[in-house]
């Protein structure tokens, strides 16, 4: 029987012979905290004040919400004008605040722990450049300053891809991860967010060299997008992403299998608005997990999982539920 790391690492390759499916993110460990990560988004918590991040959007997160969120206004958007944003945002700077070895060093100690535990270490880089756009402005003004003003979103694009580059660059140069879980929503259940023409033009290329750096560098990128995203699944494999993870059941997940051919992994398959819920059922869990095992595991280069971006759902009855469904799957089709 393989380790949890191990049958991991087998779903991964093209050739791969994992002895079952993985429960979610087994064989990980999940570790968010960095110097650089601390410094963008400040201290986030239930029930805080609103606060401004580096980028100046104002973060919510009244008590007794699940998670913190971007509040963008009329009055306190970051970019109210494209045409000005040089003059409007000032991109956080990176190297000066975040680039001094002894800042690193208690979470370099931190991730080498970790896989002295036999895990695989996986950092986090949420906020991708798509997000980070409508965080700064809004999706109205967004959506329309790609129609009417492609010079400047470009230029814009260029900058926050840049960025993101530099960020990438100081986990994976210091802290070394196995896998990086990077984020960017580019759809909702049911379509892209923008043609796939416009993603292509503006989105993709900001990608390139961020992913191109963890590649060479032999970091597994996993790529959070919990959306419809069939009409771009070949130019995620082109970005060398190892693992679509958050994949929608929207999506159609046995024929993306059967193209991609264990090009790239599809994590998720999972449908949170049936499991996660206040009320939902150990019955109605069980059966959307077992739904998902049947129906994409014959495929391969499946992890079933929750289709949100981290471990953990938000109602603490489900998660063992999940995890113990795909076992009695994993038992009952693998004897294991």
């Amino acid at each position: 029987m393989l380790t949890a790391k191990e049958n991991f690492l087998e779903t991964l390759k093209a050739d791969g012979k994992p002895d079952r499916l993985l429960r979610q993110f087994e064989g990980t460990a999940f570790f968010p905290p960095n110097p650089a990560s601390m410094y963008i988004r400040g201290n986030r918590h239930p029930g805080m004040d609103p606060l401004k991040d580096r980028f100046g959007t104002v973060i919510l997160w009244p008590a007794g919400q699940v998670a913190a969120m971007p509040h963008v206004t009329a009055d306190n958007k970051v970019i109210s004008d494209i045409t000005e944003w040089k003059d409007q945002l000032v991109m956080p700077d990176l190297a000066a605040n975040c680039s001094d070895p002894a800042q690193w060093e208690p979470f370099i100690k931190q991730a080498e722990e970790i896989r002295e535990k036999g895990n695989l270490v996986m950092a986090f880089m949420p906020t991708g450049v798509f997000e980070r756009l409508h965080f700064l402005m809004g999706f109205e003004d967004m959506l329309m300053n790609f129609l009417l003003e492609p010079e400047d979103m470009m230029d814009l694009c260029n900058a926050i891809g840049e960025y993101r580059f530099q960020y990438m660059k100081l986990i994976v140069d210091y802290l070394k991860p196995d896998i990086m879980l990077s984020h960017d929503d580019w759809g909702s259940k049911h379509s892209l967010f923008v043609s796939p023409d416009t993603w292509r033009e503006f989105i993709k290329p900001q990608y390139e060299k961020t992913y191109g750096y963890m590649k060479e560098k032999g970091v597994i990128i996993m790529h959070h997008a919990d959306s419809f995203m069939e009409p771009i699944v070949e130019d995620m494999v082109d970005l060398g992403i190892d693992i679509w993870q958050g994949v929608l059941p929207e999506n159609d997940i046995p024929k993306l299998q059967a193209q991609l051919k264990g090009r790239m992994t599809l994590m998720g398959g999972v449908d949170a608005s049936i499991v996660d819920r206040a009320d939902s059922t150990e019955e109605e869990i069980r059966k959307e997990v077992r739904r998902a095992c049947e129906a994409y595991a014959p495929g391969g280069h499946f992890i079933p999982c929750i289709t949100y971006g981290a471990p953990g759902c938000l109602f603490p009855h489900v998660d063992p539920i999940i995890d113990d469904e795909i076992a009695r799957y994993n038992k009952e089709v693998y004897g294991i």
